[in-house]
């Protein structure tokens, strides 16, 4: 994968990923995430995302999304724990129009105020159908549990409560202290002259933008403190938390702490969760769950690698009569790993498998694009399947048992439970 990067006067850095596709997939990547926010701000990021697109200096709301769904393509945008990304899909003959949008919202979005009332309902609406959703809301709550009192668990979209009271002003000031072009980066994937977007981005204007810094931030945007490092290495307790919430069904996470994006040990976790609850039938809690015993319609497990900590859980749900059952089956599991290595047979298997996903996955040219844009944001390196591979390759049957070992004893778990 040969991508072509640049970095502008102006600190922008510039990520492309060539090849033959007529559809171009580009937008930005800020960082400017959940985790940004201050106390009292808890929702602004994912409020500021829904107002970048409600009105610039030279756009109404109606006229940005006609500019790039008007001639065939798809504009969107996410929030997540570390980072914001506007972005679109469109065809090539059009790509200089989306780059032109794309830079009006993230850097000249005028966030006014008769706009602030009416996407204060809409954002409240989103939140109120979350919270209705308790197989989504149990991982917002484990998240707070996991990281109470840091920004980390901080739920994206905040509360009803709080949005109502936030305004134009407020949006300002959060943009102004992220949205700044040296904290962020313009992505691309598809058919292009990479010399000609160089060239575009090196004359954009941003003097009158939004994007003067605000306070004291560290290099890389967030906001932390020495009791925020302390907290999370903090000892986790292991004692379940039950919430009553009167659901027909149980739902169940299981999970911890583990490894930041820079860990190598990363990659040990990265394989270990696909063989227990990946995306795959014979995962083996699908199997033992689902196929075995029949308590579960869905179990997953899941890891996140953020740029100082990280964390790994398993979900399902079931009937409540059954949550001790499955957490034992769960138990079970997670001791194998670590009481026994994998042969070299069950390893090769193990990767094989994981190799044939990451494949699959990687075809998904959108997703990829997103992808290849955090990593670059974050870590100011390119996303490359062959050495991701050549990661997968080298995780020993000893590393497998030792990562085990470390995160899936019962002392370092939580277990949180709604019924």
């Amino acid at each position: 994968m040969n991508y072509n990067i640049h970095t502008c006067r102006n600190g922008l850095r510039l990520i492309h990923l060539p090849s033959s596709a007529n559809v171009i997939f580009c937008g930005f990547a800020v960082k400017a995430g959940a985790r940004h926010e201050q106390k009292g701000e808890e929702g602004l990021a994912h409020f500021c995302e829904h107002m970048a697109f409600k009105g610039t200096q030279r756009r109404t709301a109606v006229q940005i999304i006609n500019a790039i769904e008007g001639v065939g393509g798809e504009l969107n945008a996410f929030t997540n724990k570390e980072d914001t990304v506007y972005y679109a899909a469109i065809t090539r003959d059009h790509f200089r129009q989306a780059v032109d949008v794309l830079t009006d919202i993230v850097f000249f979005s005028q966030y006014p105020q008769h706009e602030v009332e009416k996407e204060r309902e809409v954002v409240c609406d989103e939140i109120e159908s979350y919270e209705d959703t308790p197989s989504e809301l149990i991982f917002d709550e484990f998240d707070n549990i996991l990281f109470d009192g840091h920004s980390l668990g901080h739920n994206i979209l905040g509360s009803s409560e709080r949005v109502r009271q936030y305004t134009g002003d407020d949006a300002r000031r959060f943009t102004r202290r992220y949205y700044r072009p040296d904290n962020c980066i313009f992505f691309s994937s598809g058919d292009i002259d990479f010399k000609r977007l160089v060239s575009w981005m090196e004359d954009v204007n941003v003097e009158n933008a939004n994007t003067q810094p605000v306070g004291q931030q560290t290099a890389d945007g967030s906001i932390e403190s020495a009791k925020d490092q302390k907290l999370l290495l903090s000892t986790i307790s292991p004692s379940p938390i039950i919430r009553q919430r009167n659901t027909h069904q149980a739902h169940v996470m299981i999970g911890t702490r583990a490894f930041a994006a820079t860990d190598h040990r990363r990659w040990a976790l990265f394989l270990l969760n696909n063989m227990l609850g990946g995306p795959g039938m014979n995962s083996r809690l699908n199997l033992s769950l689902r196929e075995r015993n029949g308590l579960v319609y869905t179990v997953e497990s899941n890891t996140a690698n953020y740029s100082d900590t990280g964390l790994w859980s398993v979900y399902f749900g079931c009937d409540p009569h059954d949550v001790k059952r499955c957490c034992q089956l769960v138990r079970r599991e997670l001791d194998k790993l670590i009481n026994s290595q994998l042969s070299q047979s069950q390893l090769k298997k193990a990767k094989q498998q994981l190799h044939g996903q990451l494949a699959i996955a990687a075809d998904n040219r959108e997703q990829f694009a997103l992808d290849f844009a955090r990593n670059f944001l974050h870590h100011g390196t390119e996303r490359n399947l062959e050495e991701i591979l050549k990661h997968v390759d080298a995780i020993t049957a000893e590393e497998l048992q030792q990562v085990a070992s470390q995160l899936f004893s019962p002392s370092q778990m939580i277990t949180l439970v709604y019924q």
